[in-house]
């Protein structure tokens, strides 16, 4: 079985461009089912995988505390693997064919409050040199591009496009789009690019944020620089960059912005992706309708 996993990674990385933190969490969810297999049924050869086996691993992994959405991220491994072998004739029949995801609740992310990123960019103010000019300039971009922490990380300074202040993202499987920088950010940006050419680079490095070592920065990094600043100002249970792209959205539709427009700002595939975010909007309309009616009822 190891032994297809190599093609596999070619496969899903070059031809279908899946990223490259998707493509390691596939193949360490192969590596997985196949102990899996070897342990429970000592068997190696693909052709004697049936459904049941599968099945009897999702009890497993289900029995192990694991959210249905992460043994649906699991599956989804298992059916692209399966795909693979079926197109390239390795194997003859899909166990997967029939399979059902299991049912997952869609949790709704609480954004930031506009006057809560406000006083995060009020303590950055105050924090001078490489990092602080970073660390504001990664802020801004969440909040007024709505862009992923991946994204982000992969951000090359060639991408910014000084006439026309946009900036290109390559998002999941290299779709690229065009985001719009407003001014504020592009003042920030020329700052921190200051502060980034002083730094002692040995050769070109092309992306855009680095480290104070002058080499990319990580996504460990991202997340303790977003966490870090609004923790001291939020209460909320998750303060990582995904809330900030959740505010970007939410924040951008409470406004009033076209639902397609954020669709493609946030470089979702399609509407229902979006939809997700317009819940708060739909909360706050329900208020506002509540209190202004006339015809509601008034206690």
């Amino acid at each position: 079985m190891t032994s297809s996993f190599g093609a596999f990674e070619d496969y899903i990385s070059l031809e279908k461009n899946y990223s490259r933190h998707t493509a390691s969490a596939y193949l360490n969810d192969l590596i997985s089912f196949q102990g899996f297999l070897q342990n429970t049924y000592e068997i190696e050869d693909l052709a004697e995988v049936v459904y049941p086996m599968i099945r009897s691993w999702i009890v497993v992994l289900v029995e192990q505390g694991l959210t249905n959405r992460t043994v649906n991220r699991k599956m989804s491994a298992l059916k692209s693997y399966f795909k693979f072998l079926l197109k390239t004739k390795q194997i003859d029949r899909n166990p997967m064919l029939k399979h059902k995801s299991l049912k997952t609740s869609k949790t709704i992310q609480v954004p930031f409050s506009s006057e809560e990123i406000s006083e995060v960019l009020s303590a950055l103010d105050q924090v001078q040199g490489f990092e602080g000019w970073r660390d504001r300039l990664m802020v801004e971009l969440f909040y007024a591009s709505g862009m992923r922490r991946s994204e982000l990380i992969e951000l090359e300074v060639d991408h910014i496009n000084w006439e026309r202040n946009t900036i290109k993202v390559l998002g999941k499987r290299q779709k690229e789009r065009i985001i719009p920088l407003i001014p504020s950010v592009v003042i920030t940006l020329r700052h921190y690019l200051d502060q980034r050419s002083a730094l002692e680079i040995m050769g070109h490095v092309p992306f855009l944020f680095l480290s104070k070592k002058g080499v990319k920065i990580y996504e460990n990094l991202v997340y303790r620089v977003i966490n870090g600043y609004f923790r001291k100002v939020s209460k909320k249970v998750k303060c990582s960059p995904h809330i900030l792209r959740h505010s970007f959205a939410t924040h951008l539709l409470d406004e009033g912005a076209d639902l397609n427009a954020v669709k493609e700002l946030l470089g979702h595939s399609s509407l229902s992706s979006t939809q997700v975010y317009t819940h708060n909007s739909i909360a706050k309309l329900k208020q506002a309708h509540a209190q202004a009616h006339p015809r509601q009822i008034k206690p």
